[in-house]
């Protein structure tokens, strides 16, 4: 469920959270894959469907082309740390058992936030990160 104006609109500028925990959510880049990812989906996704979509994205390499060993080790930090980081600032609701993630009030403002964040910065270097 998202927020909602005062019209019924959706309100995407209220991200219901502390700005610290804002901050530390979107502080890492595959904790911002995930919310990304987390916003686009229509119901849970998998870890280890996380893993495969963020190996592919740092590798520059099609989900289909992601070798074990790529999986493998976004999947470990994503399990180790930033799945349960993340639901413990309410960013997304991870289960631990299951190893799904599903969206919160709070996934879709923050999504917002980085798709703006993506849009508005460049490298004045030209590289890419």
């Amino acid at each position: 469920m998202n927020a909602t104006d005062e019209a019924g609109e959706a309100d995407w500028s209220s991200i219901p959270m502390d700005p610290d925990d804002a901050f530390t959510a979107v502080s890492n880049s595959r904790r911002r894959r995930v919310i990304l990812s987390a916003s686009r989906s229509d119901g849970a996704v998998t870890a280890g469907d996380l893993a495969v979509e963020i190996a592919a994205i740092e590798n520059l390499i099609d989900p289909s082309q992601v070798t074990s060993q790529q999986r493998t080790r976004v999947y470990v930090a994503l399990i180790q740390g930033h799945l349960e980081t993340l639901d413990d600032l309410g960013a997304v609701d991870y289960d631990d058992r299951a190893k799904r993630v599903a969206a919160t009030d709070a996934t879709e403002p923050l999504a917002c936030q980085i798709r703006q964040m993506q849009t508005a910065c460049y490298d004045p270097e030209g590289s890419s990160s």
